[in-house]
């Protein structure tokens, strides 16, 4: 199946998974939600996306094996021969899902030999649905068109330029690359929506110096990368790879259109 049609059945996939979600947090309303606790209702919200995307996946007309933060995990020696792989944050944002800001988000993308060549990315407390295809742009769907996503051009020399942060984890590392930029201004989100602002022009520049894993990536990656955007390893300067046989990113920073 041609990519570009495999990504509006991921589109619908991620659609009915965030429905799932937003019935169970709207449920937990005014409940005290503990992370990951045995019956809490962000357990069940993970678990009932992920066998959503899990089964419908299964069911397209092309079958990979799917990488889950939520399933079993599946050995290197096994991992290694997937020339096509899926990669599913059922739930990303775990801490935002807790505190009720609506900043958490569906992700499932699709890997082609270590790149990201497939993301679809839905916010479902905004019913905000991104998606890109390698080659083919990055969009927004707003009022059921795709609408091309395009990032600023800039450089990092720049002044006042918009630092996307998370509101979860601010470390030094993060604070000193901050400190390097002329008047920046931080604004503040959770989950994979930090590379979205980026791809839609509303920030610049996104640091991670922090630990993260490849699922909470994957899929808003290749939606920054296909804005004209790049998401590169603060330590080697390549952009990420994936299905490594270690599944923890490195370090990284996603840029808009920087020019460097």
């Amino acid at each position: 199946m041609e990519q570009i049609k495999l990504v509006k059945h991921v589109i619908e996939i991620a659609r009915e998974a965030g429905a799932a979600i937003q019935e169970i947090y709207e449920k937990s309303a005014g409940i005290e939600i503990e992370k990951k606790s045995d019956n809490s209702p962000l357990t069940i919200a993970d678990r009932t996306a992920n066998k959503i995307i899990c089964d419908a996946l299964e069911q397209l007309p092309v079958r990979y094996p799917i990488i889950s933060e939520e399933n079993k995990a599946i050995s290197y020696e096994e991992r290694k021969n997937f020339e096509y792989c899926w990669l599913v944050d059922p739930l990303d944002g775990t801490k935002e899902f807790i505190k009720r800001n609506g900043e958490f988000t569906v992700n499932i993308a699709l890997i082609h030999q270590q790149q990201i060549v497939l993301g679809v990315v839905y916010a479902s407390d905004r019913d905000e649905m991104y998606w890109a295809v390698k080659g083919e742009g990055a969009y927004q769907i707003i009022d059921g068109k795709d609408v091309k996503l395009s990032a600023k051009n800039f450089t990092m020399k720049d002044d006042g330029l918009k630092v996307v942060c998370s509101r979860s984890h601010l470390n030094e590392g993060t604070q000193a690359f901050v400190d390097a930029l002329v008047n920046p201004e931080l604004v503040a989100t959770g989950s994979s929506l930090k590379f979205l602002i980026i791809a839609a022009g509303q920030a610049h520049v996104y640091p991670r110096l922090a630990p993260t894993m490849e699922w909470d990536t994957g899929a808003a990656q290749v939606i920054l990368e296909e804005a004209g955007g790049s998401v590169i390893d603060h330590t080697t300067n390549k952009p990420l790879l994936y299905n490594k046989e270690n599944l923890l990113n490195p370090h990284f920073v996603g840029y808009g259109d920087c020019v460097r």
